[in-house]
């Protein structure tokens, strides 16, 4: 599937941090996701905050990648929110029963405010 590239936006919020994936997320973008994700953990903020709005598609190893981040950020004691997953991605979770797992809010606002 030939889409954008990924971008990813980062931000730390002191209390939470906002990734922002842009794109698609597939074999090769996952690598770098990775990357991204494991530098928001690192800052041991109590939340981290992805905003998947702008995730056009997703497959295996993009889903992989954050339940990986996931059980990182459960380690760690911090709160890992998905928000503003779109309905192609949605039904990947949906597939995988994964909806029931991460915790998912409509907006970045009722993700960073609850």
């Amino acid at each position: 599937m030939a889409g954008q590239p990924l971008q990813v936006d980062f931000e730390d919020r002191g209390t939470l941090v906002v990734v922002t994936p842009m794109g698609e997320i597939s074999y090769t973008e996952a690598t770098s996701f990775r990357a991204v994700l494991k530098r928001a953990a690192d800052l041991n903020r109590p939340r981290i905050i992805i905003d998947l709005s702008r995730v056009e598609y997703m497959n295996s190893p993009g889903v992989a990648t954050l339940v990986e981040a996931l059980q990182n950020a459960r380690r760690s004691r911090a709160r890992l929110i998905l928000v503003g997953i779109t309905q192609r991605v949605l039904a990947i979770f949906q597939i995988a029963r994964l909806h029931t797992v991460f915790e998912m809010r409509d907006t970045l606002e009722a993700a960073a405010g609850d």
